[in-house]
């Protein structure tokens, strides 16, 4: 076990784990931390705690120092600088013509880097922007495609319940979105309806899957035999979060399914009061699919 504090630098950003160094640090203290690209300002998202040293990356690096006043006015002084920074670069891009779209700026702490991320439709060739940026900056200049989910955590908005966005919020890190986890919840495949503001598949869909799974357990699928209190029936609706099943109860049954009459009637049991017979013929219950059998619409959702 090994003794780590937890770290993030943006609002619901991933937390990176640095060496105490024997520091007694409290949880919401201002740090100053050394990193890869240099010295960072962050803050401490969890206390010290310890950990199996298998989920760490070796060498683990330190926190410098508790943060004072003068370096809390430094990144301050950083943020505010970002503005500039990104009218000026969009300028510079304009003047090169380049097929890009600028999102944010970042300043390291100590002002050896200046980071810009952008997203773009493929592969840009940036180097002579490269070289313009670096003249007027003075320090070194680092462009960085994004993706467009990254694009939505960064800049954040109101997703389609009204809400903040979840990644911009409160989700540190992206998890991997399904489309069978939409048809785990019934959810028409409406690229209007499962994507975020991002065109992807929306995060929900993720961390309410798990409820729908548990749910889901033992209801039977549109088109099955059931054994009911009042005999056989075939399932027309199956409702997961009600509990409910719509079942036509067969009246008569003669070789082949086809041959099947149905009560015009419906009757309304749970999951606990039916018992699943299995059927050859399940009429309108999910089916796999394969991405490349997917609408294009849709299929564009779960690209990265």
């Amino acid at each position: 076990m090994i003794k780590v504090a937890g770290v993030r630098f943006r609002k619901a950003g991933k937390v990176y784990y640095f060496d105490p160094a024997g520091m007694q640090l409290e949880k919401d203290s201002k740090v100053i931390v050394e990193t890869s690209r240099g010295q960072e300002f962050g803050l401490l998202a969890e206390e010290v705690k310890e950990v199996e040293e298998s989920v760490i990356t070796t060498p683990l690096k330190r926190i410098i120092r508790i943060a004072d006043e003068k370096d809390e006015a430094q990144h301050n002084e950083n943020m505010k600088k970002k503005s500039q920074a990104l009218e000026l670069c969009l300028g510079k891009i304009e003047k090169h013509k380049l097929e890009m779209k600028l999102i944010d700026v970042e300043y390291t702490f100590d002002n050896s880097k200046i980071i810009f991320y952008f997203t773009a439709d493929g592969r840009v060739d940036f180097r002579e922007l490269v070289k313009d940026l670096a003249g007027v900056f003075k320090m070194r200049i680092e462009l960085r495609q994004i993706g467009v989910r990254d694009e939505a955590k960064l800049i954040g908005g109101i997703g389609t319940c009204g809400k903040p966005l979840c990644c911009y919020s409160w989700i540190p890190e992206f998890q991997p979105v399904s489309i069978k986890m939409a048809k785990v919840q019934n959810l028409s495949l409406n690229p209007t309806k499962i994507s975020g503001i991002c065109s992807r598949l929306m995060c929900c869909l993720k961390y309410e899957n798990d409820v729908y799974c548990e749910l889901r357990r033992g209801m039977p699928d549109v088109g099955e035999k059931v054994m009911t209190p009042e005999g056989i029936g075939v399932v027309s609706e199956s409702n997961i979060l009600e509990n409910r099943i719509r079942v036509r109860h067969v009246l008569e049954e003669k070789d082949g399914e086809q041959q099947e009459k149905l009560s015009s009637d419906y009757s309304t049991y749970t999951k606990q009061q039916i018992k699943r017979l299995g059927s050859k013929k399940k009429q309108g219950a999910p089916q796999e699919e394969k991405d490349e059998d997917l609408p294009d619409e849709v299929r564009d959702l779960i690209r990265e």
